[in-house]
């Protein structure tokens, strides 16, 4: 079916830059206007322990930091610190049930805020939403309802607020037939889930379905909203939905042309210059969606994990596992430049980062690079912070920059 992608990307909250909403950004695509950023760990403003490991991003809103947590007693807590100390204003425990399977564990969904509001969301179904002084306005368990998700290396998909809906995917396997999904339901449903951001109340489920095989039927991407579309990556296709009643109003096939069954689809779409920008499964090509056609593909560098990240104009793609990251032209896909990032031993899994004119990104083991978002590879500078496994994308806002590690949340400013 022919689509148009033209109009503008909207958002649901009128929102300036230096906030840091949800997972990718105010502008959903990995980049923020902040200036005055520094480029080593020279001056650590202030370091706040976390309770547990997790790859969840933070989501920042003036001078509160909402921070989503496991603790040693496998609870499932929402934090939120003071921006200006790193000091804990409040901390809830929403539920339980935390357990760690591979890379991943239950807490690896992002917060998101609206400035009033802030909503989490964990692997084992739990939704919840907080004020700003942490009291609970509700919480759901989707799990009850549909059950525990069938996804092989844990649920780690993140909720989008867009237009004063939450929206949340859920794109699993069935039948389930891994440990930690079984329940007394025989079967599994892949499906769009909208709720009232207010009251916590399902406004609608669509079901989004697939002739995908296995672990191709899984994902652990994020809804992007373009062309008042919703736009859902993984199970073998991209489909678009209508925001209003989850209905599908377009497919796009090519995902996983050989049929292969461990397909799953970790990164998200980007929207750059009015195109559709889809990684496909297990560093297979990237391509490229404009005015209802593929309009190039990539078949060099292309990601497994971490989702692109479009910036002043430029595309940036970044094959974590080899440590490559490229400017693509999103016109053409041509490679415009190309650099490799050395650090032997080690893989980068946490998206990257634009503002103040660079690239940031964080490896595993805490080593960050800063790059030039210009027209040459060119790195500015390195540090490390060695606090493994780091697989939480960095945050920019007012002039700081936010680190989670393993271990701690870390907030850098300029020397």
């Amino acid at each position: 079916m022919k689509f148009s992608l033209i109009a503008a990307l909207t958002f649901a909250t009128a929102v300036t830059a230096e906030h840091w909403p949800q997972w990718r950004g105010p502008f959903l695509n990995g980049s923020t206007t902040a200036t005055g950023l520094p480029t080593t760990n020279e001056r650590i403003v202030w370091v706040a322990p976390m309770p547990g490991f997790s790859g969840a991003t933070p989501a920042i809103w003036g001078d509160n930091i909402f921070v989503s947590s496991p603790d040693n007693a496998n609870r499932l807590n929402l934090l939120c610190l003071d921006r200006r100390t790193g000091k804990v204003r409040w901390q809830k425990t929403l539920g339980d049930g935390d357990f760690v399977r591979g890379r991943n564990n239950t807490v690896s969904p992002s917060p998101v805020t609206d400035g009033q509001r802030v909503w989490v969301m964990y692997a084992t179904g739990l939704v919840a939403a907080l004020d700003f002084n942490g009291n609970i306005l509700w919480k759901c368990d989707l799990s009850k309802d549909h059950g525990k998700f069938a996804i092989m290396w844990v649920y780690g998909s993140s909720p989008l607020l867009y237009k004063g809906s939450l929206y949340i995917p859920v794109l699993q396997r069935d039948p389930p037939t891994y440990p930690h999904a079984i329940d007394d339901k025989p079967s599994r449903e892949s499906f769009l889930l909208c709720l009232d951001p207010l009251t916590g109340k399902e406004r609608w489920r669509h079901l989004r379905k697939t002739d995908a095989l296995a672990e191709s039927m899984e994902a652990y991407s994020t809804p992007i909203p373009f062309d008042d579309k919703l736009l859902i990556v993984g199970g073998d296709y991209v489909t678009a939905h209508d925001p209003a009643t989850g209905a599908e109003r377009w497919r796009c096939a090519g995902l996983n042309p050989t049929r292969m069954q461990s397909g799953r689809v970790v990164p998200s779409a980007v929207i750059a210059d009015g195109a559709i920008i889809i990684c496909a499964p297990k560093r297979n090509p990237m391509f490229a969606i404009r005015n209802g056609q593929v309009a190039w593909q990539l078949d060099t560098i292309t990601p497994d994990v971490c989702t692109p990240l479009y910036y002043r104009g430029k595309l940036f793609v970044f094959d974590g596992d080899r440590q490559i990251i490229a400017n693509v032209n999103p016109q053409t896909g041509a490679v415009l430049w190309q650099g490799k990032l050395e650090v032997p031993g080690d893989v980068f899994r946490a998206s990257p980062t634009g503002a103040d004119g660079k690239i940031y990104c964080i490896s595993e083991k805490g080593n960050v690079f800063v790059l030039e978002a210009g027209d040459a590879f060119k790195i500015l500078a390195t540090f490390t912070i060695a606090e493994m496994p780091c697989r939480s994308s960095i945050v920019a806002s007012e002039g700081q920059l936010f680190i989670r590690t393993a271990k701690n949340l870390y907030c850098l400013a300029k020397k």
